[in-house]
């Protein structure tokens, strides 16, 4: 009797955080539910359909992650004003991933202006992680199937698969069944992410490689070998990894104050690499939070950005979970780890 109470009194708490996910995406500019998980979905039965490896992806991340070990052996043979770059050249990639195709596109947690949205653009071309629209198609399927079958990179099927081998090996096909049933139309709308998509090769030649390592050869004289193993090759890789940390790590490891029934964690590790991305409990319990997370700016380069970009004029509607929401959560499904800061 008591396992089954158990039982029940999970589900209820489940739907009773969609709901408010629903309503909190409601209250704020009607954002809708395309990111907010799906309890109704039953993973099929039977056999799993047989693993593909895309070799051509295989020797690529191999060719680039050597490359990239090559890179770190020549860190003391390039310029401070070399290595400096490479710092500025990982920011600003970070955030068109972290500000631009999750925050923004993935989740509409803010709205930017047409100059901002150009930046983003050119800075996820620099990231080089999938165009925005395909980006945000694939990352609200994985809030809306998180850790089933049909979420592209299920942590559930081991650290490797969620941190890189997803890209290594075809999808499955509940993934590309739920992404094609997705409501994609503010997506579809948004020229940015359409002039993007359509010209997207050439902007990551361009934004990735040729202007990453052309600057420091071009305004300083440093050796285009070195210019292209440093802040091309190796800055490319670490911005990889640090947001494949958040699929991995923050999946597994660090506390859940927020909702302990659901596998996202809270990790500062992952926060700090990922420039506030580690924060994975509260945003996937609070997933239309511009700021994914309830300390504001704390480990939160991110969340300083988008605030910035709102004080220039450049952003504005922030959304935002008040506190009361925030701590009534917290004493109904969290682990019991909160701490106020």
């Amino acid at each position: 009797m008591t396992f089954d109470l158990s039982l029940t009194t999970e589900t209820l708490e489940k739907r009773q955080q969609h709901k408010s996910s629903q309503n909190g995406a409601a209250c704020s500019d009607a954002s809708g539910v395309e990111d907010v998980f799906d309890p109704t979905y039953r993973e099929k039965e039977g056999p799993k359909p047989p693993r593909i490896i895309v070799w051509r992806n295989v020797i690529m991340m191999t060719l680039l992650h050597l490359g990239a070990g090559y890179g770190i052996f020549l860190i003391p043979s390039a310029s401070l004003s070399t290595l400096l770059w490479s710092v500025l050249c990982f920011l600003i990639s970070a955030l068109g991933i972290t500000a631009g195709a999750h925050r923004l596109w993935s989740h509409r947690t803010y709205k930017a202006s047409l100059p901002l949205r150009i930046f983003l653009a050119f800075a996820n071309s620099m990231a080089f992680e999938n165009d925005i629209f395909e980006w945000a198609r694939d990352h609200r399927v994985h809030h809306k199937y998180s850790e089933t079958d049909a979420d592209p990179h299920n942590a559930r099927r081991g650290f490797f698969f969620a941190h890189i081998g997803w890209l290594l090996v075809r999808k499955h096909p509940d993934v590309i069944d739920k992404g094609r049933k997705l409501e994609l139309s503010d997506l579809l709308a948004d020229k940015v992410v359409m002039f993007q998509r359509r010209y997207y090769k050439l902007s990551v030649l361009l934004m990735c490689f040729f202007v990453p390592m052309f600057v420091p050869w071009h305004f300083w004289g440093e050796s285009l070998w070195v210019a292209y193993f440093i802040p091309a090759l190796l800055r490319y890789a670490l911005v990889l990894n640090a947001s494949w940390l958040v699929n991995s790590a923050a999946h597994m490891w660090g506390n859940r104050p927020y909702d302990k029934s659901i596998n996202p964690r809270e990790n500062r590790f992952v926060a700090f690499s990922a420039i506030g991305e580690g924060f994975h409990n509260y945003h996937h319990t609070f997933p239309y939070d511009y700021a994914t997370s309830e300390f504001g700016c704390k480990f939160n380069l991110t969340t300083c950005f988008i605030d910035f970009m709102c004080f220039l004029g450049l952003a504005k509607d922030r959304k935002r979970v008040s506190r009361e929401v925030v701590l009534s959560r917290i004493q109904r499904t969290g682990d019991g780890s909160h701490r106020s800061g």
